[in-house]
């Protein structure tokens, strides 16, 4: 299940489940490394959904493969094809934009923070957060652990 940094990672992606998240929202693990609070999944949102404010704490990159979506503060649309780069501390709120389901590759350095509207962190995303849940979902399922803990 774990990996060195200097070897080189194979995975089936179509085997490792979409996991869930919210209301109509799915995350597939890649990669996560707990060394460094990093990961890079997929994100499925059904519909027209949206992923609560936040703030990263470190930077992101996302490329949109179906889909499209935006950041409420935003006054762009992110489409298939797209790249976006977050600084870390942006606060953003991101919305499906029509009826299609959105996927999106998301490499993400650091936890982030769900925010209130006052600015209170409500919760918190983490490496490890994010693979107890993968774990969590796939022991419910009796579903083998993909080799994606690095």
């Amino acid at each position: 299940m774990h990996s060195s940094a200097q070897e080189e990672l194979y995975l089936a992606a179509s085997k490792v489940p979409w996991v869930p998240q919210g209301d109509g929202i799915y995350f597939k693990p890649l990669r996560i490394n707990r060394r460094a609070g990093s990961w890079i999944n997929l994100l499925k949102v059904q519909r027209a959904g949206r992923v609560n404010r936040h703030r990263h704490l470190g930077p992101v990159e996302a490329y949109v493969l179906e889909g499209s979506w935006r950041y409420l503060e935003r006054n762009w649309v992110a489409k298939a094809g797209d790249f976006v780069f977050e600084a870390d501390n942006d606060i953003h709120t991101l919305e499906v934009v029509g009826d299609a389901e959105m996927i999106t590759l998301f490499s993400i350095h650091g936890p982030f923070e769900y925010l209130d509207d006052q600015d209170n962190v409500i919760g918190t995303e983490t490496a490890d957060s994010k693979l107890d849940r993968y774990v969590r979902h796939c022991e419910q399922f009796g579903i083998e652990l993909a080799p994606i803990i690095f």
